[in-house]
């Protein structure tokens, strides 16, 4: 398939599509861009019904339906607070109890549901995608600060310099490529019919917990 020219057609797009993801986490809160994702369920069953010749159940009509409706109202209500997080401001973050209270809890579960999957090999569809999901959510917050560091030293305010920068950008890697591998897990198990929207509703829900403790930290840090 790498000499396929329409698979490269589709790995230059996906590609493009996440430096705008990843752009937009630069400009907008957590809470706003995550859901927006939506998009690649719907996009998903449009393509498997035109490409793939694949049948649109009414179920999945209900699903893609009930996704956008709680997409738009998400995105409608999401508080719309300015997260510009610079390099001081992510060091601070990072050591302010809600945010620390968070990664805590976050890395118990994570150990449990490792324990189980590597351990007693419970291989559920559940158990793989909410590590996912649990990696998404270090992935999120790792993207917006890299994304915000980014923008602002594109605008004149330098934050390469600092080593956090580098802390959260190896973080971000990593997280990816665990992340991918979870995910290819679940894929190689089960229908994309089901990993695909339980991995959407999984992430976006993991990413706007971890966008609000965000925003609680600066919140905390802000009163003190």
């Amino acid at each position: 398939f790498y000499r396929s020219k329409l698979w490269w057609c589709g790995a230059v797009l996906l590609g493009l599509g996440e430096l705008g993801n990843f752009t937009a986490y630069g400009f907008a809160p957590i809470a706003l861009v995550a859901p927006l994702g939506c998009v690649s369920i719907i996009g998903s069953a449009f393509i498997s019904v035109l490409f793939l010749k694949k049948t649109m159940r009414a179920a999945d009509i209900l699903g893609g339906t009930l996704a956008v409706v709680g997409t738009y109202l998400l995105v409608t209500f999401a508080p719309n607070v300015p997260q510009e997080l610079t390099a001081r401001r992510v060091q601070n973050d990072l050591v302010s109890w809600p945010f620390l209270v968070y990664v805590i809890l976050e890395i118990i579960v994570f150990c449990i549901l490792l324990y189980f999957y590597k351990r007693k090999a419970v291989k559920h569809i559940v158990v793989l995608l909410m590590m996912v999901a649990l990696l998404a959510s270090l992935t999120v917050i790792t993207v917006k600060a890299v994304a915000s560091m980014i923008m602002l030293s594109a605008k004149g305010k330098m934050q390469l310099t600092y080593p956090v920068f580098y802390i959260m950008l190896i973080l971000m890697a990593t997280s990816c490529v665990f992340q991918v591998k979870f995910l290819n897990q679940a894929m190689h198990l089960y229908e994309a019919r089901a990993v695909v929207p339980i991995n959407f509703v999984f992430c976006t829900t993991s990413a706007i917990i971890s966008g609000w403790f965000l925003t609680l930290a600066a919140i905390n840090e802000n009163g003190s």
